[in-house]
């Protein structure tokens, strides 16, 4: 079963398999692992507050996708509260004028409630839809109770309009209150009683809705920044596994293009002395042998490193570990270069003094300059080593060969890496690197070189 790693997270309680449904436990005798019975679900009860969370996130995600249906019982709920206060005689208690026609009471309350239906896709149409059924309602003195669902209308405006629109909904909503006052003056109470507290109303209705639409703001930034974070971390990884890829290619060129080109020297080499001198054969042989031993030993250490811990079966087994070259493994590099055919000459001026990663840089330059003169230069070529380090840590490297100057192929046609890899492994310390042609009349070719000082820390 394949397992998704990520960075940063590490799970040892998790079990991938038949017993991905148990937990495990060491035994002290012999420390196997034993599968324990899991914790009955009446046992593991779920906490109220997960629950109604659960149940909430539900109902938000049924009104999402099928928004129509709450808002028809919303509306149908209201509706029927308004028909009941009218036909009840309930609006009787509270009317400033009791002889309202009956047919007039029913029609106000239909027109004050069904607009309800929209006050989510457009609460301000909704607003002015129920105002000229409120100012009716406060004119005539039956001072319906289904006028109040203006402030339902008042808080979704708040919810979910720009902010200005509060000052002109708020202003209509307040208008039949003031109808009342005018029209029925003592008897409908003083303007602080009927404006004061219907303002008092429209006030908690709109911070209501403010403080939803803030917190309902708060959590979509929230879930956003966590998007964009969790985007930016998978493309770290991706990052990093691509930058590891161009590593292991890099490595990969280095080990196997050079040891296989000395192969291929010592091999053509060996095929030619075998008629002649049976000795000279049996020396390649033996070069050859050794080289693909160290090539075939220097790539299990490379896969060692990339092989999973969890493919070792639980033995425990660590992979096989070795120094990365320097320059003074440059003399054994020279041996198997000169043994495949290629007379090498080297010039050293100064004292080394370099950290791991300038050395490794060195070497792995001039291991593929002299892998390129093994491939391309051709029979009687011979190269030359001019190596000069600098105070500060500065170090100029200049390889050259008297081989043939037909241009090495574009790496974008041929899907090399040897030439972009010496590029990387340079710009990784800041430095310059040339290649190509030596300049007439010389033949040949030309890897030049140079990494500045080592910046202070």
């Amino acid at each position: 079963m394949p397992v998704t790693v990520i960075p940063g997270y590490y799970a040892p309680h998790l079990i991938y398999g038949p017993q991905a449904d148990a937990r495990v436990a060491p035994i002290p005798d012999h420390g196997r692992m034993q599968p324990v019975k899991p914790v009955p679900e009446d046992r593991a009860a779920e906490p109220l507050t997960e629950y109604v969370q659960r149940v909430n996130r539900r109902i938000r995600s049924f009104d999402h996708r099928h928004p129509l249906v709450w808002d028809l019982h919303l509306t149908g709920f209201w509706v029927l509260a308004a028909l009941i206060d009218a036909t009840s005689g309930g609006w009787d208690n509270v009317a400033h004028n009791p002889d309202v026609p009956f047919g007039l009471v029913l029609v106000l309350s239909v027109a004050l409630s069904v607009p309800l239906l929209w006050r989510r896709s457009h609460p301000a149409t909704a607003l002015l839809i129920t105002l000229p059924p409120a100012l009716v309602s406060a004119w005539s003195g039956a001072a319906l109770q289904a006028a109040l669902l203006q402030l339902l209308l008042v808080h979704h405006i708040a919810l979910r309009l720009p902010l200005r629109n509060l000052w002109w909904a708020v202003t209509l909503a307040t208008v039949p209150a003031c109808v009342t006052v005018v029209r029925y003056g003592d008897s409908a109470g003083s303007w602080n009683q009927q404006v004061g507290s219907h303002l008092v109303s429209l006030g908690v209705a709109v911070l209501i809705g403010i403080t939803v639409r803030t917190r309902r703001d708060y959590t979509a930034a929230l879930e956003d920044r966590a998007r964009r974070l969790e985007t930016e971390r998978d493309q770290q990884v991706r990052l990093a596994a691509a930058a590891e890829r161009a590593r292991i290619a890099r490595e990969m060129h280095d080990i196997i293009g050079h040891n296989l080109s000395v192969i291929t020297g010592l091999a053509d080499g060996g095929r030619y002395a075998a008629a002649k001198s049976p000795d000279r054969a049996a020396q390649a042989l033996d070069a050859i042998g050794t080289t693909s031993r160290q090539a075939l030993g220097e790539l299990r250490r490379l896969l060692d490193i990339l092989r999973d811990d969890d493919q070792d079966g639980g033995a425990g087994q660590a992979p096989e570990l070795a120094p990365q070259p320097a320059l003074t493994d440059l003399d054994r590099l020279l041996d198997g270069v000169r043994q495949a055919g290629l007379p090498v000459r080297t010039t050293i001026k100064g004292e080394p003094a370099l950290p791991e990663g300038r050395q490794l840089t060195l070497y792995r330059v001039i291991q593929e300059a002299l892998t390129n003169t093994l491939k391309h230069a051709g029979p009687d070529a011979t190269a030359h080593i001019d190596l000069s380090y600098e105070a500060g840590g500065a170090v100029t490297l200049t390889v050259t060969d008297t081989g043939r100057t037909t241009p090495l192929p574009s790496p974008a046609l041929s899907g090399g890496r040897g030439l972009p890899g010496m590029r990387e492994r340079t710009s990784l310390y800041g430095g310059t690197l040339e290649a190509g042609p030596r300049p007439a009349p010389e033949q040949g070719w030309r890897v030049h070189l140079h990494l500045p000082e080592e910046s202070p820390q």
